[in-house]
């Protein structure tokens, strides 16, 4: 009997996979990045956020290939001493936890939601899409960044735990909204169709319908937009951070590191904030092909 991979390996999504030299490269970067971050006290050469183990005097160091620049510290140091490879390592561990953290709770919130405006329509469907219709209307980083600096403010001595908690909430607030009317729209032409009808008729609550029947086929749309928003959370939590009202500085994310060296950017230390920018451009990228790639595989038109 065959497993659930070589079943999905067999099939036509798995086909369109192993197809596309961009889909694979780019699912080879993501998992290992993931990977790296996953492990990251395995993996990175030093932890950056042992403030016992850092020594100002290996601050600003540049990379290994430079005359000045230690083979301990491959990618130099910044201001604080600490090593450029392991704060990325790291970083990219607070940034996608953040990220994925803000989708899973995005997707949950808009789904049930949408799900409720479209099968049940009238009053519920109008209140649902005004409020959308609200959100909508203000800049999505605008509405991050008042959540966030409203959490600061009440917990101003908070424990980083609850400042993550502030910093996902900011995130899934701004990204409930695109899953709520893509599920709304999905539900409103299936609600109509006749296993729908014949379910109602047949005296099945309609919570179960929604559950059972409705749900299971507007998953797919919801899907692809849930893989592209991965990288959109993670840039939005990258904004925040630079901002200052994102991770705090002892635990940088990459938005984090980046703002930290973007003050000496033009002082000749540029892999300060080089170095955890390409890694953020490489995380979003890779994200953001593995959507297009599952937006083109889920279409049976472009089959």
């Amino acid at each position: 009997m065959k497993s659930w991979w070589m079943r999905w390996w067999d099939s036509d999504i798995g086909y369109s996979f192993r197809t596309s030299p961009t889909a694979i490269a780019a699912a080879l970067i993501a998992l290992v990045c993931a990977l790296a971050a996953l492990f990251a006290p395995w993996v990175a050469p030093h932890n950056p956020f042992d403030l016992a183990s850092l020594e100002l005097s290996n601050a600003r160091l540049p990379p290994a290939w430079y005359a000045e620049g230690r083979w301990a510290f491959p990618l130099g140091t910044d201001d604080q001493g600490r090593d450029i490879l392991s704060a990325l390592i790291y970083g990219a561990r607070i940034s996608l936890f953040v990220g994925l953290a803000s989708v899973v709770l995005s997707v949950l919130l808009g789904v049930t939601l949408g799900l409720l405006a479209g099968f049940l329509g009238g009053w519920v469907d109008a209140l649902l899409m005004r409020l959308c219709d609200v959100m909508l209307s203000f800049p999505a980083i605008l509405i991050a960044l008042l959540i966030a600096g409203v959490g600061r403010a009440l917990f101003p001595n908070a424990h980083e735990t609850l400042a993550f908690g502030v910093l996902i909430l900011s995130i899934t607030l701004t990204g409930w909204v695109q899953y709520a009317r893509t599920v709304r729209g999905s539900t409103l032409v299936e609600r109509q169709k006749e296993y729908v009808q014949a379910a109602r008729v047949i005296g099945v609550a309609p919570l179960r319908i929604m559950r059972r029947h409705v749900l299971p086929n507007v998953l797919g749309p919801v899907l692809v937009l849930a893989t592209i928003q991965v990288a959109t959370a993670i840039i939005t939590e990258a904004t925040l951070s630079f901002l200052g009202v994102g991770a705090p500085p002892t635990s940088p994310s990459l938005g984090t590191l980046i703002r930290i060296g973007n003050d000496y950017l033009f002082s000749g230390e540029w892999w300060i904030t080089i170095f955890p920018g390409v890694m953020l451009v490489i995380i979003a990228l890779s994200v953001n092909l593995l959507g297009d790639w599952l937006r083109d595989a889920l279409n049976p038109r472009l089959r």
